[in-house]
């Protein structure tokens, strides 16, 4: 393998709930590290106020001047005047391109650049062509579907346009009006007590046979196992895909993103990057919706 075409590495923004101390500490770990797109930004829930707008902004700054590329995210689903009023302040700024995460979103940021994420849900090429009119210049392919999908939409692709895929992390399954978190506690979303902040991976939720299943994160779901398509790197490099996903862990995701480095730049056989990798996952990986199976099938380490 070579490092002929590699794609980027770009982590995504924190999807948990950390304190303000871990979520500084992680970025500076982030500037050293070999990531070269860092997308910031709450983008579960409002409630989650340890780390304000002027905050990510700082944060920024400071990721930039380590030569990183810089992505505001916006919230997957908004429920209140006061998080309009939040997305309107992350779309006006021109600092730092923007990542809609929901078609409000973009309807702001009509007429400029910005990125898609993977809850705009866009599925087939004719979606992606009027997200670029209105100045899409990148999507993230959604969790769900299946390398034949990418390789259909990737021959129609406008150009100018960059594809992404997320390539690391729990599955983002869905998202709803109720809180989880706060709910297994008893407790209403309105007063939930910051209950995500015990939970920096969110909360594993098992089958009746002990079998981990869901991860409940806020008003997020996420899948219990890790997406892991490492093994699939040079499928992604055929498909012309241009930048690989890595979803933040509250351990290790320096030592992951070291990984795909390491394999994307040939100096690491990928079989010893995956079992490396499958010791940093909270419950084992998956990678079923790539291959058209089930999401939390494990077929490449089977």
């Amino acid at each position: 393998m070579t490092a002929t075409a590699a794609p980027r590495l770009s982590l995504g923004p924190i999807p948990y709930y950390w304190p303000k101390e871990q979520v500084e500490h992680f970025y500076a770990m982030v500037a050293d590290s070999p990531a070269d797109i860092v997308y910031l930004g709450e983008t579960i829930c409002a409630k989650r106020s340890q780390v304000r707008f002027e905050d990510w902004l700082t944060i920024a700054a400071r990721l930039r001047a380590a030569g990183k590329e810089v992505v505001l995210s916006t919230l997957a689903l908004l429920e209140a005047e006061s998080e309009l009023k939040r997305l309107r302040a992350i779309c006006r700024q021109d600092d730092y391109l923007v990542e809609a995460n929901d078609l409000g979103a973009v309807q702001l940021l009509r007429g400029r650049p910005f990125a898609v994420g993977h809850s705009v849900n866009v599925y087939n090429h004719r979606t992606l062509a009027l997200l670029a009119a209105d100045g899409c210049k990148r999507w993230v392919l959604p969790v769900e579907l299946t390398r034949e999908a990418l390789a259909a939409m990737q021959q129609q692709r406008p150009a100018g346009v960059e594809t992404e895929v997320f390539a690391y992390g729990r599955l983002p399954l869905a998202y709803s009006a109720r809180c989880f978190t706060a709910r297994a506690r008893n407790l209403p979303k309105d007063d939930c007590r910051d209950a995500c902040i015990d939970h920096p991976d969110g909360m594993v939720v098992e089958t009746q046979d002990a079998n981990p299943f869901l991860a409940l994160n806020g008003i997020q779901t996420q899948s219990a196992r890790t997406m892991n398509l490492l093994p699939a790197l040079d499928d992604l490099r055929a498909l012309d895909v241009d930048i690989l996903r890595i979803s933040p862990q509250s351990q290790y995701t320096g030592e992951v993103l070291a990984l795909f480095h390491k394999v994307r730049a040939g100096e690491l056989a990928p079989a010893a990057a995956n079992e490396a990798l499958a010791t940093l996952m909270p419950t084992g990986p998956c990678d079923g919706y790539w291959h058209g199976a089930a999401g939390m099938a494990a077929l490449a380490a089977a």
